[in-house]
């Protein structure tokens, strides 16, 4: 690989690294902050299942977003994934749960602007209904295992000890699901945009083509474990512990709505069955991991009428008002500066 290409993809990497510095708070943050699970091994896990999750389901919500604008030059794809990353890098040290993908697409329709690239409506207000739909859906997942949770453990009768040992194990479980999910969905933001002009050769191993793409994902997978053992712990406890006390039991309930809902957003193989039965399935599209565990952990706050930080809610939301209008902004002005000031070729 060219010195020249990897500069490029290197903004592609700290996207990464900011993703997994924030959104591994989604899947492991509950079960950090009740202390059920250790934040080493909750990392370790994250990392791991990140990266598999990247390379072997990251494909389809990819798609969709290389519809909003497609970005051909190396250098235009260089400066829309520095714009995101800075946007979540500086929500991430506000100690918020910020949207990684309202941060790519807010870049995205930033460089149409900068070229004089239409956006397509229809593909933005798909994507932009799935920041309303993922949190709503999310909280509905959440409350329908919580009943489930709480009929099994009333028939189960289960002393403390084994609850305890129970919960644990599920956690992990959940949060390793959750992790897979996270990759699956999100990879799409952190390279996507690489993805026409990816450096990369396909090459076999054994039975199983290791295409460009999935060398490209995997890359992406391992720069959000980076960001996951780096910088998450912060999030996590913000997450875990700042909307709602939760209890372990609770705490597996958020992760598991959390983890389903984004694995829905990203599956090929769910979207193509209901559409074959003639089913309504949801679209491919990169949704963001805060939202649908902020929407679980309201869900259920709501559900058992329990006093939930509204204020720490409204900051959440104004974030997320802001994360795409920052990174519009923000990349016109890096565009603008990388064309002219370092003579690269942006469009």
């Amino acid at each position: 690989m060219e010195l020249t290409t990897l500069i490029f993809l290197s903004s592609g990497l700290f996207l990464g690294w900011s993703l997994g510095a924030n959104d591994a708070a989604n899947v492991f943050g509950t079960a950090v902050a009740t202390k059920m699970v250790r934040f080493r091994t909750a990392a370790i896990i994250c990392s791991i299942m990140v990266i598999i999750g990247a390379v072997v389901s990251g494909s389809g919500a990819s798609h969709t977003l290389g519809k909003l604008g497609s970005i051909s030059a190396l250098g235009g794809a260089f400066t829309v994934t520095l714009s995101a990353a800075l946007t979540v890098y500086w929500m991430t040290k506000a100690s918020l749960p910020v949207s990684t993908s309202q941060a790519i697409v807010g870049a995205i329709i930033g460089f149409n602007l900068f070229s004089n690239t239409e956006t397509d409506p229809s593909v933005l207000t798909k994507i932009v209904s799935t920041w309303i739909l993922c949190p709503l859906l999310s909280a509905m997942v959440a409350v329908i295992l919580y009943r489930m949770v709480n009929f099994v453990l009333g028939h189960a009768k289960l002393g403390l000890f084994q609850l305890d040992r129970y919960t644990r194990v599920a956690l992990i479980m959940a949060g390793g699901f959750g992790s897979y999910s996270l990759g699956a969905n999100n990879i799409a933001n952190v390279m996507g945009v690489f993805v026409p002009q990816s450096p990369f050769t396909s090459f076999d191993i054994f039975d199983y083509t290791f295409n460009s793409t999935a060398q490209l994902f995997m890359l992406g997978g391992i720069a959000i474990g980076v960001g996951v053992f780096t910088y998450s712990k912060k999030v996590m406890l913000t997450v875990g512990d700042g909307l709602l006390t939760l209890t372990p039991v609770l705490a597996w309930v958020v992760v598991m709505a959390h983890s389903i809902v984004l694995f829905l957003f990203s599956s090929v193989s769910i979207k193509l069955w209901l559409e074959s039965n003639g089913l309504w399935s949801l679209p491919l599209v990169p949704v963001s991991s805060s939202q649908a565990v902020i929407g679980a952990v309201i869900g259920i706050g709501l559900y058992r009428k329990t006093r939930i930080q509204w204020r720490i809610v409204a900051r959440i939301v104004s974030g997320w008002v802001a994360t795409p209008i920052i990174s519009t902004v923000l990349c016109v002005f890096a565009l603008f500066v990388v064309k002219n000031v370092f003579q690269q070729q942006v469009v």
